[in-house]
């Protein structure tokens, strides 16, 4: 009977196939149904969203200022109040310098094109004098010799009669024509401007309220954590557009008074022009440099005022981008440098102009909003500047790739802040861990898997030549924990050594080759954490030797050559659950080298084995350590004599010094 449909499909994937995509779920297409409708009601109710989202933004400006007079003991009402009437005279300020410095720079608008059409003229009669006479010779030469080569002509038509013009005179405007095209162009804005103080006013009243409908909306299953969530999140933008207007306001002030000293007219107009124009990231500055550069031009017969000028803009915008605003605001924005550009293009295909202005900010609320709001963080994702993927993602993902030299040179980077145990610790055994757990879930085809072990022992061996050293963030080493604390804090708090031990500190039995045997569980890639450890081990002075799983089986393990062993690590990312097989492996080792400590090395702290003291007694070994760092602790302090070895006959002693990792420096990792 041939097999069904059904069975085909089910059959396993080849070593070049790739599971095909699964149909989207409900959850997904309700997620981009939203999407879609609400862009479409951005776009088609402009008029009514961009009011409130200026109020917002505005509310965020003036929040802290409402604070600040709330501390003072004002009521809610009078804070609001005068905190709008504190934005409205700014802003009235602003406009009536820009006004009248429009104004002066009108009555001396003939004498600037004046000085234009001159410079025109004297530009076209040192370079361009020559230029129509040689292209008219290149004229007259195709002309001729179009001519000699041309037939005979044609004798033309007979001359048509051309139809009388006509002219279509409008009737002239009525007064009340006159009224409306004056003030449809001043009512619209007042309109704009009056809907987005009543919607701010409205905001700084009702802020804690709506705060808690937010809440409500967005994190009613952990109301502690929302809360927490939307006031970091308010303080953070507010602190922001506090910060971005000032720099913006103090960069229009440098603008407005170099140009004054350079002697160009107007300079507060431009100033103000200049501060504006900055909200637009990247290309704003230059954008308000365009116009005070020509009226430099115009006002001045050479051109040294347009080139001073021209200089300022490109030394203050740089000086205040690339210096002043990374001290401010500290190493970034929040914003990827591409989601700003998007960014821009978005909001100004949707809003236009003002969409523009308004871009950088309104961007940086969605990514606040999505690293605090769960159903939100894809925006996080898409337009923050944090890595999209942890360092072990990232070397796991390299891993898959089959990258050893990718994965060698990210390796490299971390390495200038942290040592190697560090590294192996928090970057690799991870990567390990997750591509185990692919490997359990029968996901990683047989080539990916044997493409993550090439690529974790090309690691392994490349970083064999770093010394297993502390750094401090600058990247210098740091001081070993006997010499920065005393040879008093080296006895109970120390863990790991932060430099090679003293080779006279260490037995000779223990420098052996082979004296400290790493033994590689039974999964798939619990050899390479094993060559982590003995690679570990070896860099504090202690011989050692890697053995595969295959030597200590059941079948194979009384030909385990143990001479000169002194101890005994058993490496595993993952028990599995069921930890039978490794009381099992404990008895055998036990049997063939009885007086030799058995270390146990899980590599994850949620493991069950690690919680359950009973799970410990009956698998029998001597020490249990959850991090390669603390398993090194326990081999070198063992070896050194700083630690009495755990009783055989009770074999459920564990170490409690090997867990603690007081002190222990771990690699940061971004939030």
């Amino acid at each position: 009977m041939p097999p069904t449909t059904t069975e085909n499909a089910r059959q396993p994937l080849s070593e070049t196939e790739v599971e095909p995509p699964r149909v989207p779920g409900i959850n997904g297409l309700t997620t981009l149904a939203v999407g879609i409708v609400v862009l479409v009601a951005l776009y088609i109710g402009q008029e009514v969203f961009l009011p409130i989202v200026l109020a917002i933004l505005l509310a965020f400006l003036l929040a802290p200022f409402v604070e600040l007079m709330r501390k003072w003991h004002f009521g809610r009402i009078p804070s609001v109040i005068i905190a709008v009437l504190f934005a409205l005279g700014i802003i009235a300020a602003l406009g009536s310098l820009i006004g009248f410095q429009v104004a002066g720079l009108a009555t001396d608008l003939p004498r600037y094109q004046t000085t234009i059409k001159e410079k025109v003229r004297s530009l076209r009669e040192q370079t361009f004098a020559r230029l129509p006479s040689v292209i008219n010779e290149i004229g007259n030469a195709v002309t001729e010799e179009q001519s000699a080569t041309r037939p005979s002509p044609v004798p033309s038509p007979a001359p048509q009669v051309n139809p009388l013009p006509v002219e279509v005179h409008e009737r002239p405007a009525t007064p009340l024509e006159i009224v409306r095209s004056i003030a449809a162009p001043v009512l619209q804005p007042l309109t704009t401007a009056g809907i987005v103080l009543v919607v701010l006013i409205f905001i700084l009243l009702q802020r804690e309220d709506l705060r808690d409908r937010m809440i409500r909306l967005f994190g009613a299953r952990d109301l502690h954590r929302a809360t927490a969530a939307m006031d970091d999140a308010g303080r953070r933008l507010s602190r922001y557009f506090l910060m971005q207007l000032g720099l913006n306001a103090s960069f229009g002030v440098m603008i407005g008074i170099g140009l004054w000293l350079i002697g160009v007219p107007s300079p507060a107009l431009w100033g103000v022009i200049a501060a504006l124009m900055r909200f637009v990231p990247y290309i704003g500055s230059f954008i308000g440099a365009v116009f005070p550069i020509l009226v430099a031009s115009a006002v001045d017969p050479g051109w040294s005022m347009a080139l001073m000028t021209a200089a300022l803009f490109l030394i203050g915008e740089p000086l205040m981008g690339q210096v002043v605003e990374p001290f401010v605001y500290g190493k970034s924005t929040g914003l990827s440098p591409f989601a700003v550009v998007i960014s821009a293009i978005f909001w100004t295909w949707l809003w236009g102009p003002i969409g523009l202005v308004i871009a950088t900010p309104l961007t940086l609320c969605l990514v606040v909003l999505g690293r605090h709001v769960e159903r939100l963080e894809f925006l996080s994702v898409l337009l923050g500047d944090q890595p999209a993927l942890t360092p072990a993602e990232n070397l796991y993902q390299r891993m898959l790739a089959g990258d050893p030299d990718e994965a060698l040179e990210s390796a490299e980077a971390l390495l200038k802040t942290c040592s190697p145990m560090s590294y192996y610790d928090d970057v690799a055994i991870e990567a390990l861990r997750l591509a185990a757990g692919d490997a359990s879930r029968g996901v990683l085809t047989s080539r990916q898997l044997a493409q993550v072990k090439d690529v974790a022992h090309a690691l392994i061996q490349d970083l064999n030549s770093y010394d297993d050293v502390e750094r401090s963030p600058d990247g210098k080493k740091a001081e070993s924990a006997a010499s920065a604390a005393g040879a008093e804090a080296s006895t109970e708090e120390s863990v790991a050594p932060q430099s090679p031990p003293e080779s006279d500190a260490i037995p000779d039995t223990w420098k052996a080759d082979g004296a400290i045997l790493c033994v590689a569980g039974r999964g798939p890639l619990d050899a390479a954490a094993a060559a982590m450890m003995a690679q570990l081990i070896e860099k504090h002075g202690l011989g050692e030797r890697v053995i595969p799983y295959e030597a200590v089986s059941r079948f194979t393990a009384f030909n385990l050559d143990a001479s000169g062993a002194q101890m005994v690590c058993l490496c595993y990312l993952d028990v599995g659950g069921t930890p039978a097989h490794l009381r099992y492996l404990v008895q055998r080792l036990r049997r063939h080298v009885p007086d030799v400590p058995i270390l146990v090395g899980l590599w994850s702290k949620d493991d069950a084995v690690l919680k359950d003291a009973n799970l410990r007694g009956a698998l029998g070994a001597d020490y249990y350590v959850s991090t390669l760092r603390e398993g090194v602790s326990v081999c070198v302090k063992l070896a050194r004599g700083e630690e009495e070895p755990a009783q055989k006959t009770d074999s459920s002693v564990s170490s409690s010094k090997a867990t603690q990792a007081a002190g222990v420096k771990r690699l940061p990792l971004p939030a």
